[in-house]
């Protein structure tokens, strides 16, 4: 990847040795965005699975044609939406899939959904692609080459201070109360649904942070990951560690995110509040 030394930022896209995946990614959102022309946002019933998240007739009819569209033999899946029977644990390279993040506000009609798919090699998401059908938006890109916003290159923004920074915040940690920590600064709080698109925005360049102060699975956050770590930004959990993907137990601490010159604001803003996350001491 061609990186320039002074801002750690990829300089243009060139011929990634994913190549194939990324065409295999990006006919899978095509693929998908066939799927949601059939629904409409907002116009659309929802059943209930345990812990009260919503799951539609979406859902499952984009996770079975983005099953179709990339799964090739000897390859792993994780999906929110299959049964996960852990063959795919012994394997290097696994789909890492969510059809359709954001199902709640998808019902609702807002604008702030995604399909979300990561590729992982051997732990790590190296290739990613997010759509959002409200929107028309699609982003992907791989470690290797950079990302791409609707076609064109796309990089993170070049801000070193969280002054007048936009931080994209979890809507519903906010309406639960637990961003009140974070007001008052002297950035932007933007609240919206879909961490895999919040994670897409700040690789191309559209917001400077975004963080979740809750447990994610790996299917909500390993393509966003891929897409900042692509575009050269900082990603880690909640215990300031790499994500590594593909495991037994596929839930994670929260995520940090961020471009890569708010590194350390970023850590120094969140890190008083980790002890009072559910689960940290």
């Amino acid at each position: 990847m061609g990186v320039s030394a002074a801002s750690n930022l990829p300089l243009k896209m060139t011929t990634s040795s994913y190549d194939d995946i990324l065409e295999r990614i990006q006919s899978a959102l095509d693929a998908a965005r066939t799927v949601f022309a059939r629904f409409t946002p907002g116009e659309i019933e929802a059943e209930y699975k345990a812990g009260h998240d919503p799951v539609t007739e979406a859902d499952r009819a984009v996770d079975a044609v983005l099953r179709q569209s990339l799964l090739r033999a000897g390859e792993g899946w994780l999906s929110e939406e299959s049964i996960d029977d852990q063959s795919r644990l012994g394997k290097s390279h696994v789909w890492v899939v969510d059809p359709l993040d954001g199902t709640r506000e998808f019902v609702l009609g807002l604008p702030e959904f995604s399909v979300s798919i990561a590729f992982v090699e051997d732990g790590r998401a190296v290739a990613g692609g997010i759509y959002n059908p409200a929107t028309q938006e699609t982003i992907t890109g791989a470690v290797d080459c950079g990302v791409r916003y609707n076609g064109e290159p796309a990089h993170p923004t070049s801000k070193t201070s969280l002054k007048g920074a936009v931080i994209l915040a979890s809507r519903s940690e906010v309406k639960r109360g637990e961003w009140q920590q974070f007001e008052g600064g002297e950035f932007e709080i933007r609240p919206m649904g879909s961490v895999a698109y919040k994670l897409a925005l700040v690789a191309a360049g559209k917001a400077d942070v975004t963080f979740t102060l809750t447990p994610k699975h790996e299917w909500d956050v390993a393509a966003g990951v891929a897409l900042v770590e692509s575009a050269g930004g900082f990603v880690a959990t909640l215990d300031n560690t790499p994500l590594r993907c593909n495991q037994p137990k596929p839930l994670l601490s929260g995520l940090l995110a961020s471009t890569p010159g708010l590194k350390e604001p970023v850590l120094k803003l969140v890190k008083p509040s980790i002890t009072t996350v559910p689960g940290k001491r």
